[in-house]
């Protein structure tokens, strides 16, 4: 699409995403002078320009990093608000959560989670936006794992996405992979280990399961986790967690 704008002619994307990212550009683009209509569609189109002057744009707020805090919030949470969070970007994360039995009250820009009791096992498939987002699949895991009964999660959008499984089965966990699937069994106290994050979703849900776990966690590998969470261990640190970066 960025590449559309300056070539000469028209450009048709298809079975293009329709993330509010996308818009996001798009708006920024169009603002710029760029002619792109269908954003947030599956077919864009873009007729070039020869110009794009400056212009002044508020990017959106980062969902998956609001889905994460929202995550941990419930799991970990004594009441906290997430403050910087569009709702509308996350309606099929926020009614999975309300289908555990999360409470949690919605504002204009805000989620107030409060602490939460008794939490029912859910399935979870993702699927491309509006839909269950891949990138929260990890994160909610740790909650997941929280709540009474079984249930399982399939990424149909990366298969592969579980790596997370593996090391919080040695925090205790009660869960497992199979045919592409991954099961679990909430309800079970995890016990503090020594993991590792393999990406930044998957070291997300490992500070959420050290956070709910019982003694210490020891979590390497953690530049997966700094590049994609800005000032994480400050801001959990001001919610009260006992957790610090341990410098080599």
């Amino acid at each position: 699409m960025i590449a559309a704008v300056k070539a000469n002619g028209r450009t048709i994307i298809e079975n293009a995403a329709r993330e509010p990212e996308i818009i996001d550009v798009a708006t920024l683009l169009n603002n710029m002078g760029a002619h792109i209509r269908g954003a947030g569609t599956n077919i864009i189109i873009i007729d070039g320009v020869e110009r794009l002057h400056g212009t002044r744009h508020q990017v959106i707020p980062d969902r998956i990093e609001a889905g994460t805090y929202i995550s941990l919030a419930a799991a970990v949470g004594k009441g906290i608000r997430i403050n910087n969070v569009l709702y509308e970007h996350l309606e099929g994360f926020i009614a999975k959560l309300e289908e555990m039995g999360v409470r949690m009250t919605v504002s204009e820009d805000s989620i107030f989670v409060e602490e939460q009791s008794s939490l029912k096992a859910i399935n979870i498939k993702t699927a491309p936006y509006p839909g269950f987002a891949t990138d929260l699949q990890q994160p909610i895991t740790p909650l997941l794992l929280r709540a009474n009964g079984r249930g399982t999660i399939v990424d149909t959008i990366y298969e592969k996405r579980v790596n997370h499984v593996f090391e919080l089965a040695k925090m205790d966990a009660d869960i497992s992979t199979t045919n592409g699937h991954i099961l679990y069994t909430g309800g079970r106290d995890l016990r503090g280990a020594s993991v590792k994050a393999t990406d930044l979703r998957a070291g997300a849900a490992l500070v959420i399961a050290g956070l709910m776990a019982e003694g210490q966690t020891e979590i390497t590998n953690i530049e997966f986790i700094l590049r994609g969470y800005s000032d994480i261990i400050e801001k959990l640190r001001n919610l009260g967690a006992d957790i610090r970066l341990v410098e080599d």
